[in-house]
């Protein structure tokens, strides 16, 4: 399968396999959106803290060049406080295996996903690849604009920072 360019942008033929045919396929719910919705196979409840891996009924077979990286659905972190805990997860090219969400509750509260509920997105992009990579050791790193700042580093956040620096007890 290859790439044909049309008004849009790319496009990018992915076969789908439906494992559990009562489910719908992958699909997009507005155009133009980013990702397209995977539902749960199976119903799951989660107390607080609790992870569970749920099946989505879907395998697929990207064409090679491309990844699939499954990613929270941003309304049920916001309403329920359910998000994924390896986000985002990367689907290669070559697996053919079923696509699973690993969700965690990370509210108060227990949390039902019912069979059919959408529960993560899943967003296809050509990935670049090089023939072989070559890590090398070195003593020390050349220097660049951002350094070894990382975790927040840029900033936009001070109220967050003044309340983790409190909760060590200023250490």
């Amino acid at each position: 399968m290859s790439d044909v360019e049309g008004p849009g942008g790319t496009t990018c033929t992915v076969r789908v396999q439906l494992l559990d045919p009562d489910l719908p396929m992958p699909a997009y719910a507005r155009p133009g959106d980013a990702g397209a919705d995977l539902t749960a196979a199976a119903g799951v409840d989660l107390a607080p803290g609790d992870r569970a891996l749920v099946p989505t009924g879907v395998a697929i077979a990207l064409p090679d060049g491309y990844a699939a990286f499954v990613h929270p659905r941003s309304g049920l972190a916001a309403r329920l406080g359910v998000t994924i805990l390896n986000a985002p997860g990367t689907v290669d090219a070559g697996y053919r295996g079923e696509i699973k969400v690993n969700l965690i509750n990370h509210s108060r509260e227990a949390v039902h996903i019912a069979r059919g509920d959408r529960i993560a997105q899943l967003v296809v992009q050509r990935v670049e690849r090089v023939e072989r990579v070559h890590f090398t050791p070195v003593a020390e790193l050349p220097a660049s604009v951002r350094g070894t700042g990382g975790h927040g580093s840029t900033g936009g956040h001070d109220r967050l920072d003044a309340n983790a620096y409190a909760a060590t007890g200023g250490e």
